[in-house]
């Protein structure tokens, strides 16, 4: 018996880079928690973010959140995964070097950036409505860091790369989404976040779901005993999952 889903929200959930929630999904979650299923929302995106997306059931559902650097169970954070500020303050060099990009970075409070780009300060505040706080300098920030994450709007073929050759021996480099590379803590992802959330309240991994479409996704896919991968999913995922669906809320209406 299913006792606990873990969804990826963008490309998974959120469709062509949609903002909002599809209509009725949060009814969905109402309905599964009456079941005795709780869901948790897995994503690259901060936990401020995912409070506001799922605000209908935002104490109703638990958080993997900063693709599994942060974790959070009934208000309560359970795990949460750190980046060396020495090795932080390097990325931040390389990708002031690199140029054509932008850096944000993700504490537990808020997340910063030292961009002044325009476009990439509205993007993030109006339309991905994130609580971003603009910076002189990233290195100014005090607090432990959660996540690096590096938007190239032209695509993350053009990045990936570059920063995978220059810091995949020290830390994780992945995709998320169409535009975005995340920097994670090598001790975290969502597959670790997932399992930390189930051993805290009781579940076992068969008794877990997941779906996902992405390469930050594969640990949490590998993890459940019920997985599905995104029919759209990036190359070789479906390898990790159990299953193929193209849409998460007709497997959820099933359960």
């Amino acid at each position: 018996m299913i006792k606990l889903i873990s969804s990826d929200l963008d490309g998974t959930i959120l469709k062509n880079g949609a903002q909002e929630l599809p209509a009725g999904f949060c009814d969905i979650v109402k309905r599964l928690k009456e079941k005795g299923i709780q869901f948790a929302a897995a994503s690259g995106r901060q936990y401020y973010n995912l409070r506001l997306l799922f605000d209908p059931v935002k104490d109703d559902i638990h958080y993997i959140a900063e693709n599994g650097s942060l974790c959070v169970c009934h208000n309560q954070v359970i795990s949460k995964g750190l980046i060396e500020r020495d090795l932080g303050f390097r990325i931040f060099k390389a990708v002031r070097e690199r140029g054509g990009c932008h850096c944000l970075l993700s504490c537990e409070s808020a997340c910063y950036t030292d961009s002044k780009d325009p476009a990439f300060i509205r993007h993030i505040l109006d339309v991905v409505r994130y609580d971003m706080r603009i910076v002189d300098r990233l290195e100014e920030i005090t607090e432990p860091f959660l996540k690096i994450a590096v938007c190239d709007f032209s695509g993350t073929d053009n990045i990936m790369a570059y920063f995978q050759k220059m810091f995949e021996a020290e830390i994780k480099v992945v995709t998320s989404g169409m535009i975005w590379i995340d920097f994670i803590a090598p001790n975290a992802n969502k597959g670790t976040a997932l399992a930390n959330l189930a051993e805290h309240l009781g579940v076992m991994p068969e008794e877990c779901m997941a779906f996902g479409d992405q390469y930050n996704d594969v640990e949490m896919l590998k993890f459940a005993g019920t997985s599905y991968a995104m029919a759209d999913c990036a190359p070789g995922i479906s390898q990790y999952s159990t299953d193929v669906t193209d849409s998460v809320e007709d497997v959820l209406k099933r359960l």
